[in-house]
């Protein structure tokens, strides 16, 4: 990609906020193997004048997976299709979406792991036979329908790749892994949102968005639209490095870029079981936060940074957890991980 590009992005007419979403695959900063990959996938389909094949994507929240389903159909030329797992309550939702289904449109379907079986087993014929089966009338007079739909796309977004039944997994034929971004990504990210939106940054200023931004990009772009806000607020015209963080301190967001709900989710190991190990219901009761929320937010990033460990008795917390928020290590505890320091 051409830094120019990244950097001085074509301006974009929005309503409140002007839209910082990439829209072509050369837009999209960082995720480097998927997008060698795709871009190939994509080059390939559009010279067969074929629909891509379906596409499965997982990750953490916050690192791109909608953003790609909108290039991927913007790419391929075709219409978009939004929804998701819950929002499908009935096989026969699903039906009608299908049957109305332009040829080679894009179906994306977020949290797609919380899709009903009753829905999956409508869904399986249309991704491998492009069939649909409808059932006509009730009881002994009741007969099915195999009706066709148009060539399209699975695009399926998940936080939770493990909670996808066998079946529906197999049914893509492209699997694509999102990880987290480093400093560099994100600091581009930074500095092309910025030039979008109108906001001044400085090198450093977007420097320290981008460490604290916990390798998310949608942690940075909040944040640099937070940061805007008290600069604007303190009569900065300009971003640096200073001005973001006395912004930061105020969110909350601590040097190694964790908030308030990682510190408690620590502190509650820490301070309430000596480090653990210790259950995750029992922590998100201990917390008064959500189980999932714990789960698909908080514990990917203190995983990836060493301040959290699973084990088959539960999470503890490590000693880089004990010397970050500045606690005293235990005498006397059953977690494993300290021993190993």
């Amino acid at each position: 990609m051409n830094r120019s590009d990244e950097l001085n992005p074509e301006p974009m007419v929005g309503d409140e906020e002007l839209s910082i979403r990439p829209r072509l695959l050369k837009e999209f900063i960082g995720q480097d193997d998927i997008k060698s990959n795709l871009n190939v996938f994509l080059t390939a389909a559009k010279q067969r004048e074929e629909s891509l094949d379906h596409l499965l994507l997982y990750g953490p929240p916050g690192l791109g997976k909608t953003t790609l389903a909108h290039i991927v159909a913007t790419e391929m030329g075709a219409t978009l299709h939004v929804t998701s797992g819950p929002a499908i309550v009935r096989p026969g939702d699903l039906v009608g979406i299908l049957t109305n289904l332009d040829p080679g449109s894009v179906l994306f379907i977020d949290e797609i792991h919380r899709l009903s079986r009753q829905v999956e087993e409508i869904l399986y014929p249309a991704m491998e036979d492009r069939k649909v089966d409808i059932m006509i009338g009730q009881g002994p007079a009741a007969r099915s329908i195999r009706l066709d739909v148009p060539s399209f796309t699975v695009v399926g977004a998940t936080t939770r790749q493990g909670l996808l039944t066998g079946p529906l997994r197999d049914r893509f034929g492209i699997v694509m892994n999102f990880g987290f971004y480093d400093d560099t990504a994100l600091d581009h990210i930074v500095r092309r949102s910025s030039t979008i939106l109108g906001i001044e940054v400085d090198a450093s200023g977007s420097a320290m968005i981008a460490a604290k931004s916990r390798g998310t990009p949608r942690i940075a772009n909040r944040l640099l639209r937070r940061i805007r806000d008290f600069a604007q607020v303190d009569g900065h015209a300009l971003i640096t490095a200073p001005v973001a963080e006395k912004a930061l301190k105020a969110l909350g967001i601590d040097e190694l870029g964790l908030d308030r709900l990682d510190r408690l989710v620590l502190e509650a190991i820490i301070k309430k079981y000596k480090g653990g190990p210790v259950g995750l219901e029992t922590i998100a009761a201990s917390t008064g936060e959500d189980s999932g929320t714990i789960e698909d937010v908080c514990e990917p990033f203190l995983l990836q940074c060493g301040l959290l460990a699973r084990t088959p008795r539960g999470r503890v917390a490590t000693h880089h957890a004990f010397q970050h928020l500045g606690l005293p290590m235990p005498k006397n505890s059953a977690n494993p991980t300290l021993d190993l320091e």
